[in-house]
């Protein structure tokens, strides 16, 4: 085995037995970390623990083949591999076990997330982009099952892209000419989710330099994997994607998790045929263990045979890495107790570290709270009240951030009517307490940076005598143009996407002009088409990610919602991808090409923007917006604008959209309509209508849902008008009482109102196919004409008589 690790290797023995030995203290310290974090949570120091025992050893391999400027997009088992690239220590590892918000003192998440999830930095201070080309590189993991393994695709892409496409700015900081490799991991248990066949299959067509391991320890919680695989193996049932002379496809390898040689062979050959021929690979590595079982939650002497327990103590990784080197005279028991005993005390000084940091600025709160407390229980009347809870404060060996708060909160209700300075310092205390401290759980959820959508100014487009109309499509097309012209950083890629140009023709072109790899066709596959967007938005590219209609973003939308919208919310700023979404909806035909789930779409989604435009030049200028942020957003174009008629701005690629910007699009006196999107038109034909009756209407196109109306011009025309109705194509309670929320509850609108705010919606089904499908199941013309009578007839009976 010796000669398995030195072949080809220009070093002594020496060099060889101090790698092994770093190899195996490292291998104990990560175990030490995951034994000592479940009694942390046993004991009630952290609240949750979920690690990566049992799988020590194939992630030091893995870390071996790792270069600077690949990317991981992995689980919460990795902790080793982390560990082996200089990423993660342990008194880091145990500072996210206590949610320690410091983002010095916790890199991965700053605690936002449960210890076990990992990332690193790729933004400096300002938001702008770190040479990812000099370190490695691990994108943020999420919890859901499998659902790294779309963005894993999309990192992988970015090298294909930076490999083959020429003149990228700053290519150099994101790619050495294409040689990195997404380095993915998954639970044998997690391949039977959906998003692992769809990954699988999307990269053995698409050929990216991805290399996917599969941790095997035959379980998923408690289910073992005869529930979870066919024929309990994934290596057997993946072989037809095994490539040959003929046809592309993947290199399958299987390596036991305890053969430290053999998986370090496995790894380097994994490394040489993905960096070099850009072919996925898939690592199954067998035989792991879980020696605590999945998490805290539970134990796994439930579940497990005393033969499966019995055969896991004798191969378990560790274990068999140091009979591995007794047998191999690398070293003497004495040796490796020495090792041992070392790691043990690294992690253990680790552990006091990470929880002397938590806790101080909790305990400095306490000292200041009970000082503004005891004065104001002096100054009360109520002082019989206020000191049990002063007591109760004081009594808090380890306290917590919250119940500082929670006991200074309490206290103010005892001095309700009394005035007095020690009330106002325990007020003041509060106040600033919240603002130094809020931004820990509650920042980045937006960018905060100088690219942020909010500094992007509007522009407006221009026009001059020879300005002629056009069908809508050709100003998307034409500003998509000069958008590939200008950053060549940008591209797009979806269903119908490539040689047709979109199913209607927004594209026209433009993969003849920009080729294939810049204008690109997909399998029917949306979430890994959202997928592909992340990573490569996660890579310095601007990828635009097109779903072909709204009702199918559903597909995507777990993705959208778990990892792009909280990217750099989780990383409390460190990671960013600013991916647009492209997609088309609202009034065709029939169940599922008509759809508007804007309801559940923008409540799921929050970190994106969400932008509705009413016509082709609105969205093209939102494009253009967008390209100069840094910040992911879904954009929804007018399905049934494609056709109508607009006229071709002479500035195409210049116009700008502004983002969260309202739009009276039609001024009146006594109502004020809000809308957006296809249902504009129907507003505008309604407001025209209702001027026949002595109505006069103001309409008010929303244009952005998200973030929604930032300059509160909904609230200056209720002021003007007294009066306001939302008209809404989704389910009733969907996007309408946002809006409807969003005017009263944050820009108090209500107080100047003089009839009760009304939402007019769509019924509550699906539309049904069909002209008359739409105006049955959607806001027709007649419904917003006798909608906005009805307020007027309780207004003016004598001047608005009942319609009917």
């Amino acid at each position: 085995m010796q000669d398995t690790l030195l072949k080809n290797k220009d070093i002594s023995f020496e060099e060889f037995q101090k790698q092994i030995l770093e190899d195996y203290k490292l291998a104990v310290v990560s175990r030490e970390c995951s034994l000592l974090g479940r009694r942390e949570v046993l004991t009630g120091k952290a609240k949750f623990g979920i690690f990566g025992d049992g799988k020590e050893v194939p992630q030091l391999a893995m870390a071996k083949a790792f270069k600077n400027g690949d990317f991981r997009s992995g689980y919460y088992r990795d902790q080793t591999f982390m560990m082996a690239l200089g990423l993660l220590t342990p008194q880091e590892f145990f500072a996210g076990l206590y949610a320690n918000t410091n983002i010095e003192d916790e890199p991965m998440a700053a605690g936002r997330q449960m210890g076990g999830h990992f990332g690193t930095h790729s933004l400096h201070e300002d938001g702008s982009w770190k040479k990812l080309t000099d370190q490695p590189n691990s994108s943020a993991d999420i919890s859901p099952t499998a659902g790294q393994m779309p963005r894993l695709l999309g990192l992988a892409q970015a090298s294909k892209i930076y490999r083959n496409v020429k003149d990228i700015t700053n290519a150099e900081h994101f790619s050495i000419e294409g040689n990195e490799i997404a380095w993915g991991t998954i639970g044998n248990a997690s391949t039977s989710e959906g998003l692992f066949w769809e990954t699988l299959n999307a990269a053995g067509v698409m050929q990216v330099p991805m290399v996917i391991s599969v941790w095997d320890d035959k379980y998923g919680i408690s289910v073992p994997a005869k529930y979870q695989t066919t024929k309990e193996n994934i290596s057997e049932i993946v072989k037809g994607f095994q490539r040959d002379k003929e046809n592309n496809g993947y290199e399958i390898l299987v390596v036991k998790g305890w053969d430290y040689a053999e998986l370090i062979e496995a790894y380097q050959k994994a490394s040489k045929i993905s960096r070099e021929e850009h072919v996925p690979v898939l690592i199954h590595v067998t035989e792991l263990t879980q020696p605590q079982g999945h998490s805290t939650s539970g134990s796994h002497e439930r579940y497990k045979s005393k033969d499966r327990l019995a055969w896991e103590k004798e191969y378990d990784c560790n274990a068999q890495m140091r009979t591995w080197i007794l047998t191999n005279n690398i070293a003497t028991e004495e040796e490796l107790s020495e090792i041992e005993k070392a790691a043990k005390k690294e992690v253990s000084n680790g552990k006091k570290e990470a929880w002397k940091a938590v806790n101080q600025a909790p305990k400095k709160a306490q000292k200041e709270a009970i000082a503004l407390l005891s004065k104001l229980a002096e100054s009360s009347s109520n002082k019989n009240f206020i000191t049990p809870l002063l007591e109760e404060l004081t009594a808090i060996q380890t306290v917590q951030k919250h119940e500082v708060l929670r006991t200074a909160r309490k206290a103010l209700r005892y001095v309700r009517h009394e005035n007095t300075e020690a009330k106002t310092n325990v007020l003041n205390w509060i106040a600033n307490y919240f603002e130094e401290n809020q931004p820990d759980y509650s920042s980045h959820l937006y960018s905060q940076s100088k690219w942020s959508a909010y500094q992007v100014e509007e522009v407006l487009p221009t026009y001059d005598e020879n300005t002629e109309e056009v069908d809508a499509r050709i100003v998307l097309r034409d500003n998509f143009d000069k958008i590939f012209e200008k950053y060549p950083e940008s591209l797009i890629f979806g269903e119908d996407t490539g040689n047709i140009g979109d199913v209607n023709q927004g594209l026209e072109g433009m993969q003849a002009k920009y080729g294939e790899l810049r204008v690109a066709d997909t399998g029917i596959r949306e979430a890994t088409i959202l997928g592909q967007g992340i990573g490569m938005a996660m890579r310095g590219l601007r990828p635009i990610a097109e779903i072909q209609y709204l009702d199918y973003i559903l597909y995507a939308l777990q993705i959208m919602s778990d990892d792009l919208a909280t990217l750099h919310y989780r990383t409390k700023g460190k990671q960013k991808a600013p991916l647009i979404v492209r997609t088309r909806g609202h009034r065709l035909e029939g169940i599922w090409h008509s759809g508007s789930p804007m309801g559940g779409i923008i409540h799921l989604i929050r970190g994106m923007h969400v932008l509705v435009p009413r016509n082709m030049t609105k969205a093209a200028g939102f494009y253009n917006t967008l390209l100069e942020s840094d910040e992911p957003a879904l954009v929804v174009e007018c399905l049934n604008g494609y056709r109508l008629k607009e006229k071709l701005p002479t500035n195409l690629g210049e116009f700008k959209t502004p983002i969260g910007v309202t739009e009276t699009i039609r001024e009146g006196n006594d109502i004020t309509l809000v809308s957006y999107g296809s249902t504009l038109r129907i507003v505008e034909e309604a407001a025209k209508e209702l001027m026949e009756v002595g109505i006069n209407a103001e309409v008010i196109d929303v244009q952005s849902l998200l973030p929604f109306d930032i300059h509160q011009d909904i609230t200056k025309s209720i002021q003007k008008t007294n009066r306001l109705l939302v008209i809404d194509e989704d389910v009733p309670g969907g996007a309408s009482s946002y809006i409807l929320s969003e005017i009263l509850d944050k820009q108090n609108a209500y107080r100047y109102l003089d009839s009760k705010p009304a939402c007019l919606t769509a019924k509550a089904h699906r539309p049904a196919y069909g002209t008359d499908g739409d105006y049955f199941s959607k806001p027709s013309a007649e419904d917003i004409f006798e909608k906005v009578y009805e307020i007027f007839n309780e207004v003016n009976p004598t001047d608005f008589p009942k319609l009917r």
